[in-house]
């Protein structure tokens, strides 16, 4: 799918919204630091890394503690197309709900127009779920976002699978993609950021329909 650079700096628009709706704002889950960066709780920002790389622009630091890139889904002028801002919390997965709710009272975004990817141990290796609403399953990203904006935002689920016999969840999460994984993990990422994608400019029943398999 499409997508088209925007105004590239983080708070550029000095807090504006995007049209009396707002933009929308699209956060990638995971943990800063190299050491995490192949982990499988991190795939919610190899998924926004690659929404990054498809806009053209760089994140750049934000003041709410997170890394931000501004820009827009959909073709060049058509009417359709939407302002997004991409985040990725940089306060670490257990306290992601601090830096989004920064970010969206900083950009005036409703919780309709809140989209975030995360791993999903409940649903096998690369399936995608695309909902709205729901509980945290345990994930510890989902519980801080849930405390602080409450449970109504999207969601794009990434399968990662359950641990294998009895390996606890923390330790698997944080281990990197296997690497017969890894020969299918950018596949399935560009699946993920398609599926983003279809969620801001169709809506979630188009999307789901499409992407949820």
């Amino acid at each position: 799918m499409t997508s088209v650079a925007g105004s590239g700096g983080a708070g550029a628009a000095g807090g504006a919204g995007g049209g009396p709706s707002g933009p929308w704002l699209v956060v990638g889950l995971g943990n800063p630091g190299p050491e995490y960066a192949g982990n499988r709780h991190n795939v919610g920002f190899l998924v926004t890394d690659l929404l990054a790389a498809r806009i053209g622009g760089k994140f750049k630091t934000h003041k709410s503690r997170a890394r931000v890139l501004e820009g827009r889904f959909g073709a060049p002028g058509s009417a359709s197309s939407c302002r997004v801002v991409l985040a990725q919390p940089m306060s670490y997965m257990n306290l992601s709900g601090g830096p989004v709710t920064a970010l969206r009272d900083f950009y005036k975004v409703p919780l309709e127009r809140i989209v975030v990817v995360h791993d999903e141990l409940d649903i096998g290796f690369g399936v995608l779920r695309l909902k709205q609403g729901g509980g945290d399953n345990g994930h510890n990203g989902l519980k801080s976002l849930t405390k602080s904006l409450g449970p109504g935002y999207f969601r794009v689920r990434f399968g990662v699978g359950r641990p294998p016999g009895r390996m606890p969840v923390a330790d698997y999460v944080l281990k990197d993609f296997s690497a017969p994984e890894r020969k299918e993990l950018d596949y399935f990422t560009d699946r993920a950021a398609d599926a983003v994608e279809a969620l801001v400019l169709d809506g979630l029943e188009r999307a789901q329909s499409t992407y949820n398999s």
